[in-house]
């Protein structure tokens, strides 16, 4: 499954687990001295964020490893690879490999929905800060500074500006 999303502007892709990479295997692999365990490098589909990262090596991944019976296996993240540890093909054959999918659909998932959630907050903040702005120039607007007493003459701009420079205020 390539489930897009779009972030911030930019697409990303689920993350996934594309193959096993075969040059990383024991070489003793399927021989008289081949071990009972070792690790295995697959690649990622695409680079992992920090959050995918976190989530995958996380205490919820090693518990979804132990209760599906995979309570030895351990996992690693090397730039684009996932490293499983004291495993082998047999088990990633015959279920771990659908697992380990399955748990970094799920990461994926819970991140999106984490992002979703933070960018409708900042949103919905950025569009009371907006309403509050409004109102507060508003209010601003709303004040006048006219004399109490109408009898009063306002002077008028052109009076105004000969007033300030005969004070001096004009910039000389």
């Amino acid at each position: 499954m390539d489930m897009q999303t779009r972030t911030s502007g930019v697409v990303t892709a689920t993350l996934g687990l594309r193959s096993v990479l075969v040059g990383s295997l024991p070489a003793t692999l399927m021989t008289d001295h081949s071990p009972s365990r070792y690790s295995v490098e697959t690649s990622f589909t695409r680079q992992p964020d920090h959050d995918e990262v976190t989530g995958l090596l996380g205490t919820r991944t090693l518990e979804v490893l132990a209760d599906a019976g995979y309570p030895e296996v351990r996992l690693a993240v090397a730039d684009r690879r996932l490293i499983i540890s004291n495993t082998t093909l047999e088990e990633l054959r015959d279920g771990l490999a659908s697992l380990l999918a399955d748990r970094l659909a799920e990461i994926s998932s819970e991140i999106q929905d984490l992002r979703a959630a933070a960018a409708a907050h900042w949103r919905e903040a950025a569009v009371i800060e907006e309403s509050r702005v409004a109102a507060v120039t508003a209010l601003a607007e709303s004040v006048a500074f006219l004399p109490s007493d109408p009898d009063v003459v306002e002077l008028d701009d052109r009076t105004q500006l000969e007033n300030w420079a005969a004070e001096g205020g004009h910039g000389r």
